[in-house]
């Protein structure tokens, strides 16, 4: 890989050659601009205002706006000769665990390689240093014209730096959430968690971009007949949703049944009309769920079944009582049938 910037690691007293390399790409699809009438390029050309004419690249510098209008020129030769100890060194300030990192506060990534053999000691010593301790490094950096905070970390056998959003570069989220007061159900979040768990984890390596392949897939049915590919069939989202518990509970039910476990029901989870008769019902003295109230459901359960079977053995008994007594009448009838006849003889 390419290095992009050439330095070094202060580390303390310690001073590591390092190169600094992209550590991602970008594989998404470009496209030109074009006159649509004749399929013609569009292409920007860079022009002097003051002359009206085209300027070669060698030629052009850069120039910091002042508040007037007026254009002071700026030449690298200004900016190298900034007293920045961070122009050519990758300082270290600072070590916190990784959890104090904002992930908004993450910019592009690279990774750091020793740059000849008598870096890979000092910097073998700083990973497996970032190994024990578990934490990160935090420092400071100039790359492209301005100075830039980094985060190093291990990846592998390898050290890692990302870089880092100044604190005041990061927007304020306040006005961003919604304004209205929602309240949210137990037993609505029962059912989100249960459809996280249904969803499960995924291998982050499986993921693609489905998008640039369809676009590929068309530029190469382009280039070979000239014709577009069919048009997808539209994804069935279904209609306007406006029970939240219907659609969590459908939601849990499509991950199962994508999962390969059709036909399971939604484990521990209350049905809609379960849930409109348990409202409808009196309310108790209130309080915060707890193990109690888990109890006392099982309890109530226990006393359910019992009660349960107990009617069936009732019902079972008295079963049994009706066939006594059925057979004793019939019994007596046979009996009875028998001894009229004697009376008539004796008669």
């Amino acid at each position: 890989m390419r290095s992009i910037w050439n330095g070094a690691i202060s580390f303390g007293l310690v001073s590591i050659p390092i190169k600094l390399v992209n550590a991602t790409e970008n594989h998404s699809i470009s496209f030109r601009q074009i006159h649509t009438a004749d399929g013609g390029r569009i292409r920007y050309r860079k022009v002097c205002e003051l002359e009206e004419k085209e300027v070669p690249t060698e030629e052009i510098g850069k120039g910091y706006e002042a508040a007037d209008g007026s254009i002071i020129p700026i030449t690298d030769e200004d900016l190298a000769s900034l007293p920045l100890p961070t122009a050519k060194t990758i300082e270290i300030v600072a070590f916190v665990p990784a959890t104090r990192i904002d992930p908004l506060q993450m910019d592009a990534a690279y990774y750091l390689a020793a740059n000849g053999v008598p870096a890979a000691k000092p910097y073998t010593l700083l990973r497996e240093a970032l190994k024990r301790s578990q934490k990160v490094a935090i420092s400071k950096f100039a790359l492209r014209g301005r100075e830039r905070l980094g985060m190093l970390r291990v990846v592998d056998d390898v050290i890692a730096m990302h870089g880092l959003l100044w604190p005041d570069e990061i927007r304020s989220p306040q006005t961003v959430a919604p304004d209205t007061e929602v309240t949210v159900r137990e037993a609505e979040l029962d059912l989100a968690d249960a459809l996280m768990d249904t969803l499960g984890e995924v291998d982050l390596d499986s993921l693609h971009d489905d998008y640039r392949a369809a676009v590929e897939a068309m530029i190469t049915a382009k280039v070979e007949g000239g014709g577009v590919l069919p048009e997808a069939e539209p994804v069935e989202r279904g209609g306007q949703v406006i029970d939240l518990m219907a659609a969590l509970e459908s939601s849990v039910r499509a991950a199962k049944e994508a999962r390969g476990e059709e036909g399971a029901e939604v484990a521990e989870v209350t049905s809609i009309k379960g849930r409109k008769r348990a409202a409808s019902a009196p309310k108790g003295s209130g309080g915060k769920k707890s193990t109690t109230g888990a109890a006392k459901k099982t309890a109530a359960s226990k006393s359910t079944a019992s009660k349960s079977t107990a009617s069936k053995s009732t019902a079972g008994a008295k079963k049994t009582a009706a066939k006594k007594t059925a057979t004793k009448k019939t019994a007596a009838k046979s009996t009875a049938k028998k001894a009229t006849p004697k009376k008539r003889a004796s008669a």
